[in-house]
């Protein structure tokens, strides 16, 4: 893992050590590689974390913590996945990934694996999410918000004991 490159974004998912935690491993890799406009390295990185995902819940202990995070990192020059979980035996994984393993505290590991950017790309060239302000459908079937006086609302707050500004309370 690159020691001197800062993160640029960052990502994780918390579940728990069971069969469906591999789909939401994949529904967690599509989503936020579709935020951060990364869609072309979903395939693979959906893939990699799929696999530390499947590795940790056939690894899990039931008397144990079954928690594990999935988290994705932009750093560099790289997409790194990692995974955080009491238990782990490694996967086979392709010989050109780079990974590794560190020991955290309480017993639980951190699994990395780092994917390549592509080509020009770094991670502060991703750009960051955005995100549209919508209203719920309810307000939406609501139809335009009415204009409200200012001078009501005063009245109101006031009936109701809070302040008009003026140093009067109830």
């Amino acid at each position: 893992m690159q020691a001197n490159a800062q993160t640029a974004q960052v990502d994780d998912l918390t579940l728990i050590a069971l069969p469906t935690a591999v789909n939401c491993a994949d529904l967690f890799v599509r989503f936020t590689l579709g935020e951060w406009r990364l869609r072309n390295m979903t395939a693979e990185c959906s893939a990699v974390a799929c696999a530390l995902v499947e590795a940790a819940v056939e690894s899990a202990d039931p008397k144990t913590s079954r928690l594990i995070t999935l988290r994705l990192r932009l750093t560099g020059e790289y997409l790194v996945v990692e995974l955080e979980a009491a238990r782990f035996i490694m996967p086979p994984t392709s010989p050109d990934l780079r990974t590794g393993e560190l020991q955290l505290a309480g017993g639980i590991k951190l699994i990395w694996c780092e994917l390549a950017l592509p080509t020009g790309v770094n991670a502060n060239a991703v750009p960051l999410p955005r995100r549209e302000k919508r209203r719920s459908p309810a307000a939406e079937a609501l139809g335009d918000e009415p204009d409200v006086d200012p001078e009501l609302i005063q009245r109101i707050l006031f009936g109701l004991g809070g302040s008009m500004g003026n140093g009067h309370q109830r």
